[in-house]
C-alpha cells in the first residue's frame, strides 16, 4: 500500500501509525499535532506572499488568502468526515482501511481514482522540491554576488550532489530531528525578515505605489500562491488518526489555520508595504547586503537543504512502489547484486537530478508556485475532497452541504482550468 505522507517530526513511531480506531500506540496529545501542522503548513511559499501581494493589492491579497484558509480547513474535514463513515461502516466487517489520500481515492473511484490521488500528490512535492532547489540557487547568488556565480551554479555543484546523497537516508527517525530544526530556521530567519520589513516601514514611502486592489485579473495569481501555502493534504488522514482524542482534531486544525493564517496575512502585507512595487518574487531578496541578511539566506537555504529530503519522499515512495511491482523492473534489477536496493537507489538519484534540471528551468519563483497551487493544490484541496464527499456521503447530504460542495467543486475546475489556459497561452499574471 502506497504511503503519501511525509513523517510527523513530533511524534513517536508508535504514534504515527495512523489507521483506524487510533489503537496500537498512546496516540499524540493536541500540542503535538498542532505543532505538527504548523510545521506542516510553513514553508518557502510564504516568502512569495509580499510579490503575491504586489499583484493582488495588499485588501484583494489578505481576504483571498483568508477565504482560502477557510475553503481548505473546510475540505480538510470533509476527508476526515469520509474516513470516519468509511471506518464506521467498515467495522462490521473490517475490511476497510485508509490510511492515505490515495486510499481514500481508491475506495471512492477504484484504481484510477488511486492513481490519480496519488499522481497529484506526486506533482505536488515535485513542485515543492523544486520550489526549495529554484529559492536556495537564488538566495545563495545573491549572498556571493560580487563572485558572479549563476544561481543554476550553485544548484548543479553544491546543492544536487548534496541532495543526491542525502537521498540514501530512508529512514524517518534519522531526518525527524534534522527536520525539526531546519523548521525552527525557517520561523527563526521569518521573524527577522518581517522585522526587517517593519523597520523599512518607518521610512519615507509613497502611498501610489501600494495598492489595495489590483483588478479581478491579478486574484488567480494570489490564489494560487496562498493555495501552495496552505498545501498539506497529504498529512491530513494521518494527522488525524495519530490523535490520542482524534474528536479534538477539527479544533486543533482551526487553532493552527487561525494561527498561520494571521501569519501569513501579515507577512505578506508587511513585506509589499515596506518595498512596494520593487518587492521581488523572494522577498529575502529585498533585503539590504549586509551580514544579517546574509545569515538569514543562509539560515533558509541550509533549513531548505535538510528538509528537501522529506519533501521528495513522498515522490520516491509512489514511484518504487510502482517499479517494485512492475516485471520490467525486477528483470532489469535481475542480474545485480543487491538489485532491490541499488536499483530503486538509482531511481531516486535520477529522481533528484531531474528536479534539479527542473529547478533550472521555471521563470520565477511566484510564478512557479502559483501555478502549482492554482493547479495541482486546487484540485488536491478543492476538487477531489469535495467529489469524495458527494460520493461517498451523497445520500446522506442536505441540499445546503451538497450546494457547497459543488460549488466548491466548479470553483476549483475553473480556478485550475484557468490557470492551465494561462501557462499554455503564454500569459502570465506573474511577469
Amino acid at each position: 500500500m502506497e504511503t503519501t505522507e511525509r513523517s510527523l517530526p513530533l511524534l513517536d513511531e508508535n504514534q504515527s501509525g495512523g489507521g483506524g480506531g487510533g489503537g496500537g500506540g498512546v496516540g499524540a496529545t493536541s500540542a503535538q499535532t498542532l505543532g505538527n501542522i504548523v510545521v506542516s503548513l510553513l514553508g518557502t511559499g510564504a516568502l512569495g506572499l509580499p510579490y503575491a501581494f504586489r499583484i493582488s493589492g495588499w485588501l484583494s491579497g489578505s481576504l483571498g488568502l483568508a477565504t482560502a484558509a477557510a475553503v481548505v480547513y473546510y475540505c480538510m474535514l470533509l476527508l476526515i468526515k469520509c474516513r470516519n463513515k468509511l471506518e464506521e461502516e467498515g467495522d462490521k466487517d473490517g475490511s476497510v482501511q485508509i490510511q492515505t489520500y490515495g486510499d481514500l481515492g481508491a475506495v471512492a473511484f477504484g484504481v484510477p481514482g488511486r492513481c490519480l490521488t496519488e499522481v497529484l500528490v506526486l506533482i505536488s512535492y515535485a513542485g515543492t522540491a523544486v520550489s526549495y532547489l529554484f529559492f536556495m540557487g537564488e538566495n545563495l547568488s545573491s549572498v556571493f554576488s560580487s563572485y558572479a556565480i549563476s544561481p543554476s551554479a550553485f544548484v548543479f555543484v553544491l546543492l544536487l550532489p548534496l541532495e543526491a546523497a542525502l537521498s540514501f537516508i530512508r529512514s524517518f527517525s534519522v531526518l525527524a530531528p534534522i527536520s525539526v530544526f531546519a523548521d525552527a530556521c525557517n520561523v527563526l530567519a521569518m521573524a527577522i525578515v518581517l522585522a526587517v520589513d517593519v523597520r523599512q516601514l518607518g521610512k519615507p514611502w509613497e502611498k501610489a505605489k501600494r495598492s489595495a486592489y489590483n483588478g479581478a485579473w491579478s486574484l488567480p495569481f494570489a490564489g494560487g500562491v496562498a493555495m501552495f501555502c496552505f498545501e498539506a493534504f497529504g498529512l491530513t488522514l494521518s494527522l488525524e488518526a495519530s490523535m490520542a482524542e482524534r474528536r479534538k482534531f477539527p479544533w486543533v486544525l482551526l487553532q493552527a489555520f487561525l494561527g498561520i493564517g494571521a501569519t501569513y496575512i501579515c507577512f505578506g502585507v508587511f513585506g509589499y508595504l515596506a518595498y512596494g512595487d520593487d518587492t521581488n518574487d523572494i522577498i529575502t531578496l529585498n533585503l539590504p547586503s549586509n551580514w544579517l541578511s546574509s545569515i538569514v539566506k543562509v539560515g533558509l537555504c541550509t533549513a531548505l537543504a535538510f528538509t528537501f529530503p522529506m519533501t521528495i519522499h513522498p515522490v520516491h515512495e509512489i514511484i518504487e512502489n510502482k517499479l517494485d511491482s512492475s516485471e520490467w523492473f525486477q528483470k532489469l534489477c535481475h542480474n545485480l547484486p543487491g538489485r532491490n536496493w541499488l536499483g530503486l537507489q538509482a531511481v531516486r538519484m535520477l529522481i533528484v537530478v531531474a528536479v534539479a534540471f527542473l529547478a533550472t528551468s521555471v521563470p520565477g519563483f511566484a510564478i512557479l508556485i502559483s501555478f502549482i497551487g492554482s493547479t495541482v493544490c486546487a484540485l488536491l484541496a478543492f476538487v477531489l475532497p469535495s467529489t469524495f464527499h458527494l460520493k461517498l456521503m451523497g445520500s446522506s447530504l442536505t441540499p445546503l452541504q451538497r450546494v457547497l460542495d459543488y460549488s466548491i467543486l466548479g470553483i476549483g475546475l475553473v480556478f485550475a482550468g484557468y490557470s492551465i489556459y494561462s501557462a499554455a497561452s503564454g500569459h502570465s499574471m506573474g511577469s
